[in-house]
C-alpha cells in the first residue's frame, strides 16, 4: 500500500518499461514488479535562476521561475531537467524580450517558456527576474 499526499503524483515503472501515474490517495503497489520512478509535486515548484547576463545589455538578471505540473505523466520525462532547461533557454529569450520594462520582459519570458514547456505538461505561472 502506498499513500500519496494531496498535491503530489507518483509515476511507477514496471518491469518491461510500462509506466503508470498515481494521484493523491491510497494505492496498491506491487513491490517487486513496480518501483516509484518520480515523486512529483504538482504545485509550488520553483527554479532559482542565478546570474544571467542579458545579451547586448550591461545588466545581470537573477530571480525565480515558478511553475506547476498539469500532467504528471507527460512531465515525467523531463521533471529532473526542468531547472537546467529553463536556465539554458533564458539568455536567448531575454535577448528578444522588450527591455524597457521589467514587467513586460517577465511576461514575455513567461509566454515563451510556456510555449516550449506546455506540451510537456508544465505551466509557468510566474517569472520574477530582477
Amino acid at each position: 500500500m502506498k499513500r500519496i499526499p494531496e498535491g503530489h503524483a507518483y509515476t511507477l515503472r514496471r518491469i518491461g518499461g510500462h509506466m503508470r501515474t498515481l494521484g493523491a490517495g491510497t494505492h496498491l503497489v506491487l513491490p517487486v514488479v513496480e518501483r516509484v520512478a518520480h515523486r512529483i509535486r504538482l504545485l509550488g515548484n520553483v527554479v532559482d535562476v542565478g546570474d544571467i547576463a542579458a545579451p547586448g545589455q550591461n545588466v545581470t538578471l537573477h530571480g525565480q521561475v515558478y511553475y506547476q505540473v498539469l500532467d504528471a505523466q507527460r512531465a515525467d520525462a523531463i521533471i529532473d531537467e526542468v531547472g537546467p532547461r529553463v536556465c539554458e533557454r533564458l539568455p536567448e529569450l531575454i535577448a528578444s524580450a522588450p527591455s524597457q520594462d521589467a514587467d513586460a520582459r517577465n511576461l514575455h519570458l513567461k509566454t515563451e517558456l510556456n510555449r516550449s514547456l506546455r506540451e510537456r505538461g508544465l505551466l509557468v505561472t510566474r517569472v520574477q527576474l530582477i
